[in-house]
Formats: structure tokens, sequence, C-alpha cells
């Protein structure tokens, strides 16, 4: 299902039950993020929020404020326009095994592939509802308000942006999706960077050394030029979420926005630079990165890590416009200690992957980022494994596979473990390793979020092999079976399972 704007995505969760709307005034400064995080610490991530009258010093804004809007699985699927998450992958799934057709039957399943293709190239127009009000930087006259509400032509400090905890460094957007280009190729890359408000029109932007905005930087810095940056928010939510997905670096991701919108993205040229915006996007802003210039400080911030991120060095983002919607809505998120809106995210991105990581590793079962982890500090795997050191082998592959760089932790487990079952991978954990046998140590790139490495982007990662081990593998003892109740007794008991809660139930 295609979204045309953020508001329309709220009012699509409203209809199923999804949506809380608070029309209290609520300040943007610590109060938003407050409310959120202990909504999303409800059951299944509780319900997204609308914040109708969020306030900026005081002063209410004309921008309602949607937070938690992907923060479950349900609400994920809604994004993909799926009853489920898993449905949207068995679809990916069978694109990806698509084949050459042998007989007519095989060549209508083609053509209906072919259908589902169509929409996914993004398609460039004239204009679109991002541009109904456009704001130029170097046009803005003194006024910026009146009374107790904030006008509609905004600088950054007249935007809903949050600060989500104490000691942030100030406000921060928290769900951009940040358009740069690679200079050479020409190769867009969507990526998701927090950008920390400065002042009317500077921010500080944060791609990581390891993230494709952040090479494309270098070239720019290299040459000396000017580097173009957009960053836009709202429109569909698959953008956010394909802005977050782990694509192989050079392929656009605006191709997943449209293959899960199965519709194609209307893009629209920025009023200040040459870069392509979705024109049905909330809000855009536009600007650039000066090579010549030195680095800012950007931060603290309060991180999905559940720690802050302290100071470091980082671009400063010059804004030269601001364009949006008339009746724009703000999206945002607040991370921290998880579980949070991100780890439904993240997990939906690997169920939506797991056809592309079973082509590579078809031993895979399934793939499982707990929320203690958050993220990628902690995986969980489950294998067929058929043959020595076969654990090891996907660990080595998993550290080698984009963002996966990342995981400190790596555990893999036999084929009928649950790996969403915490518990029960521990269990494993527990019974099925010696120590100096089935542990792995070696280094390798860091997320510079994490505070524990020695140095900042890198570190060492353990992985540990939980499977049974093989004779091949340095166990010549008998592996002993597991426990489990005698199939035909399990089967009577199941019928009398019932009777015996119910008698249960009646003596106490």
């Amino acid at each position: 299902m295609a979204f045309e704007s953020y508001r329309e995505f709220v009012e699509e969760l409203e209809r199923a039950g999804e949506l809380v709307r608070i029309r209290e005034e609520v300040a943007t400064e610590l109060e938003i993020s407050a409310i959120s995080e202990r909504e999303m610490f409800e059951p299944d991530g509780g319900k997204a929020l609308l914040f109708e009258r969020p306030t900026i010093a005081g002063r209410v804004s004309p921008f309602p404020v949607a937070v938690n809007t992907m923060g479950s699985a349900r609400r994920m699927a809604m994004v993909m326009g799926k009853s489920t998450v898993e449905e949207a992958a068995a679809e990916l799934g069978s694109l990806m095994k698509a084949k050459p057709p042998m007989n007519a039957r095989e060549a209508l399943k083609l053509a209906g592939v072919a259908v589902q293709l169509r929409h996914v190239k993004p398609k460039q127009v004239a204009s679109g509802p991002c541009k109904e009000v456009v704001v130029r930087m170097d046009e803005l006259g003194t006024g910026r308000g009146s009374g107790s509400v904030l006008i509609q032509d905004p600088t950054l400090l007249d935007m809903p942006i949050l600060k989500c905890w104490p000691l942030d460094g100030g406000r921060f957007i928290t769900l951009p999706c940040v358009v740069t280009e690679d200079p050479d190729t020409r190769e867009v890359n969507l990526g998701m960077y927090r950008i920390q408000v400065l002042g009317p029109d500077l921010t500080g932007v944060h791609w990581q050394l390891q993230k494709v905005a952040a090479r494309h930087g270098r070239r720019y810095y290299e040459t000396g030029t000017r580097m173009p940056v957009a960053i836009f928010l709202g429109g569909d939510p698959a953008y956010a979420f394909s802005a977050t997905a782990p694509l192989p670096d050079g392929l656009n991701e605006f191709l997943l926005a449209g293959f899960l919108r199965k519709k194609a993205v209307p893009m629209v040229r920025c009023e200040t630079n040459h870069l392509m915006v979705p024109a049905n996007a909330d809000f855009v802003i536009e600007g650039y990165v000066d090579p010549k210039e030195p680095l800012i400080d950007e931060g603290p911030f309060g991180d999905h890590t559940g720690f802050y991120t302290p100071i470091d060095k980082y671009p400063a983002f010059h804004v030269t416009a601001i364009t949006h919607r008339r009746q724009a809505i703000y999206p945002a998120t607040v991370v921290g200690i998880p579980p949070k809106e991100d780890f439904y995210m993240g997990s939906a991105s690997v169920k939506l992957f797991m056809p592309i990581f079973q082509m590579t590793f078809p031993e895979i079962v399934d793939i499982a980022l707990p929320a203690e982890g958050v993220f990628h500090n902690l995986v969980f795997v489950s294998i067929r494994k058929t043959y020595p050191y076969q654990a090891q082998k996907i660990m080595y592959g998993l550290w080698g596979m984009g963002q996966m760089m990342f995981s400190k932790y790596i555990v893999v487990v036999d084929a009928e473990v649950d790996v969403h079952d915490t518990s029960e991978v521990l269990f494993r954990w527990m019974s099925n390793t010696d120590p100096a046998r089935d542990i792995v140590m070696t280094h390798g790139p860091a997320d510079v979020l994490d505070h524990a490495t020695p140095r900042v982007g890198h570190g060492s990662k353990m992985g540990v092999d939980a499977t049974r081990k093989l004779p091949a593998e340095g166990h010549p003892r008998p592996w002993p079976p597991i426990i489990a109740t005698d199939a035909a007794v399990m089967d009577k008991v199941d019928a009398l399972w019932q009777k015996l809660k119910k008698l249960k139930i009646e003596t106490d």
C-alpha cells in the first residue's frame, strides 16, 4: 500500500486502532520523549502517538509530532502494505529466486513478477506537495512568530524537533532521511543519520566513518568542492524504513521503497541543489557540507545503545532552504535503552532480507537480533549443520556482510532451536559448548557508538558455536539426545491438559 503523506499513514494507524492522539500541550524538550518512552515499554511496543500541540519554548507549533509509528510488528507490516512482515519477505524471496522460464506456465509466472517490479524505479515529476511552502534561508525576514503560536514558514528553530534526554547537546532530528550522491558515479544513497540543530540554518550531521554518506563525503573532501545534501522527513513511511535497510552499497534505497509501496516513488528536484527527493515528503531540508570548513562538535546524544555518545567532530551542514506541506506532520523517534521503536524496525529488516541471507548461506534457518543487543551487538543464528566447523563459516561470513560487521557476539545453534526465544538459545549455549574449543575471538570494525571498545570504530568480536559437535570437531564422545516426552504420550496429555487446567482453577 502506498501512502502519499505521513498524515495518510497516521490516519490509517488510527483506523486500525494503533494510534493515540494527545491533544494537550506537550513540550518538545524532554516531555514528548518521556511520554513516548513509557508507551514504547508497553506490551508489543504500545501504540503510535500523535502530539497535536507540541510546544517549542512555550509556543505551540503548527506541526503535529508523530512518534512510535513503526514501533510494533503490526505497524511495520502496515508500512509494507502486508498483514505480516513475513509475507513481504516471502514476496521478496520469490522475486530473488525468479529463473528464466522453461514453459508457458513459468513464463506467465515470470510475467507476474515483472508486473510487480514495474513500479520499483523512481520517476521524476515537476513538483509535488513537499513544495507547497518554500522557505529560502537567504530570503527570510526577521519575524519568527506571533503571540503563542509559531509561524508556518520555519527555520530549524521553528520546527518541533525533539530534545530527548537531559544531557543531550540540544535538539536532534531523529528520523531524517539523508540523501547524498557519489560525485564520481552519481549513485544516490538514502541513509539515516542523526542531525543536531545548532542554529536556524546550521546542523551537525552524524554520518559514521563506515557509512556510505561518509564515503561520499570523503570524495568531496579530497576535491575540496561543496557537497550537496538533502534531508527529508515524512511522506510514505517506507522511505524511512528503506533508509535504515541493510542494502548493498550502490543499490538505490528508493528501489526498495518502490517495491514496498507497489508504486513508483515520485521524485522532485530540490530548490537550491540538484539532488532529488520524494515529491510527497512532508518536510525537505536542503543544503551543503563545505569541505574547506573545519569539522564541528556534535553531541552528546542519548543513543540506541542506552548510553550517551560523547561529543565528537562531524561535518557542518548548512541549510539553504526548507520546503514543506501545508498540513505537514513531523515524524520523530526516541532511542535509548531497548526495546524501542528501532528494535521493531531492525527486526523487520532482518525478516525482510532473510531470503537474501539464505541465498548466500542456504544453511541458515533463522536469525534474531535480541533487543538487549541493541541491534547488531548480539546475533543468534540457527543453521542446518551438515559438516564440521560450519558454524565458524557462518560467523565469518556474517561479519563480512554490510552492517553485520558491527556484530560483537554471534551465537550459532542447531536448526530446531527457536532463535527468538533467548532463554532457549542461552540453554543451548551453556550446555553445548566447551569454552576453549567453541569460542572464536577476532578483531574488526566496530560501531563508533560503542563506548566499550578501546578505540573508536575498532574492537574485538566473539563467535560461539553452540551446535552439536561432530567427531571431526574434536569431540570423540557420543553426543547425547536431548530430553523429550514420548510423542504418543504427548498426544494423550494434550487431550487431557484442558481438563487438568480447569480442575486446577476450580481447586484454587
